[in-house]
């Protein structure tokens, strides 16, 4: 760990010149020499290179969703060169390019807060060696040494030895057990921040290698942090803690606000969404409305949670617009199609259906629908009997009727042969 911390010595004067300026500020509230001033200095520091590493941040956030999209691709891809790593790898390369994804784009923010995490360590041990190291002078030094957090010293670590600790001024047993702490909080936060990036943000739709690889890293990493936590500092042990709970508060926030599509985060996020706006009647803000425009703009590729954010909707009476904003659909109901696209059917009362009223065979024969009418109408039922044999009579169909009857009924027309008589 010396010889890692050695290498990045260069960025060594510029970490050491933020922590002594924080300690200017803290030392003045709490005293130079406490624990508190130099354990804000260091929580400082960490706020101040993640503000820096925030679109960084961003890009890691795009470059994930990506790599999440590309899974079934590399699959097929895996799957058809098997055999053949080259041509594997090729083809990779090449979809890479396509799709303008970079696989380390996802691992930005821990390669260049590296460089800041060793040249902390290596500030750390140096004033536990008894050196001064970038601006942190003899005063500043013996200072620093002073400084215990929980009562163990900034720079103890949990294998030192009961001499170390006590060159210190600190004993063993408190060094080991508030090193044990914050390597359990370390540890504990790290899981907490992978799990609920698994379990909330992911798309459950898509099983991929990709959600196998990120299940196995919710474990193996606080497993890492555990057993290299147990040789830093207790100053850098502050430094990894601060910064595991800025990321999962970070992540958190990114959940909540801006989900993976098809996950169950995004689920709960239209949910919300979907409440307010049929409540109010409209979008609130520009992130709002780029999430229903990007939704209204998917087509038929929307997911489960999109049709019923869009269903949802209509059925509210609203209607999701192209440029992201919510107006009220007067008179229709917007819904998705099977393919996903959206449609508008009017909003009104179907009308009944009407069942066809039932013919007599001297009706049926003379073709004429206006005398079906007339037979089942309310009229016609309350004819008096005396009546009956005209209707009759204006019903019996006209000589050569019948012909044409059945001429309309598919049978050709013209003159029919007459039947030959039977032959008895």
């Amino acid at each position: 760990m010396d010889t890692i911390a050695s290498l990045f010595s260069f960025i060594t004067t510029p970490v050491s010149w933020v922590i002594v300026q924080f300690h200017s500020l803290y030392g003045a509230i709490f005293g130079p020499d406490t624990g508190w001033a130099w354990g804000l200095s260091i929580v400082s520091l960490v706020i101040v290179i993640r503000i820096c590493l925030i679109p960084l941040f961003v890009k890691q956030i795009k470059a994930t969703r990506a790599m999440q999209t590309l899974q079934p691709e590399m699959k097929k891809i895996q799957e058809r060169y098997k055999n053949d790593r080259q041509r594997q790898s090729e083809e990779m390369m090449k979809l890479y390019k396509e799709t303008g994804t970079n696989p380390l784009s996802s691992c930005l923010p821990i390669l260049a807060q590296s460089p800041f995490f060793f040249a902390l360590y290596h500030v750390l041990n140096g004033i536990a060696n008894g050196e001064t190291v970038g601006v942190i002078n003899q005063s500043l030094l013996e200072s620093a040494q002073q400084a215990h957090i929980f009562g163990a010293p900034l720079a103890a670590k949990f294998t030192d030895s009961a001499a170390e600790v006590a060159a210190l001024d600190a004993s063993l047993a408190t060094v080991r057990i508030v090193t044990a702490v914050m390597i359990a909080l370390m540890s504990l936060s790290q899981f907490y921040t992978q799990r609920q990036l698994m379990t909330k943000n992911v798309d459950t739709s898509v099983k991929t290698p990709f959600m196998q690889q990120q299940k196995m890293l919710m474990y193996v990493f606080p497993v890492i942090f555990a057993v290299f936590g147990i040789n830093f500092p207790v100053g850098v042990l502050v430094y990894w803690l601060t910064t595991n709970v800025w990321t999962m508060g970070q992540q958190m926030y990114v959940i909540h606000n801006n989900p993976t599509p098809g996950s169950k985060a995004q689920a709960a996020y239209l949910e919300r969404l979907y409440k307010h706006v049929t409540h109010h009647g409209k979008t609130r803000n520009r992130r709002e409305k780029a999430i229903v425009k990007a939704i209204v703009v998917k087509g038929r590729d929307r997911n489960d949670h999109e049709r019923k954010f869009i269903n949802g909707l209509g059925k509210a009476g609203l209607a999701a617009q192209a440029d992201g904003t919510v107006i009220k659909s007067e008179g229709a109901v917007a819904t998705v199609t099977e393919d996903g696209a959206p449609t508008t059917v009017a909003a009104t009362a179907p009308a009944k259906r009407q069942q066809p009223k039932r013919q007599s065979k001297s009706q049926r024969q003379s073709g004429n629908p206006k005398a079906a009418d007339e037979d089942t109408s309310p009229e016609t039922s309350d004819t008096p009997e005396d009546s009956a044999p005209a209707a009759q009579k204006r019903a019996e169909p006209k000589p050569g009727s019948g012909t044409r009857s059945k001429a309309q009924s598919g049978q050709r027309k013209g003159p029919q042969r007459p039947k030959s008589p039977s032959k008895k």
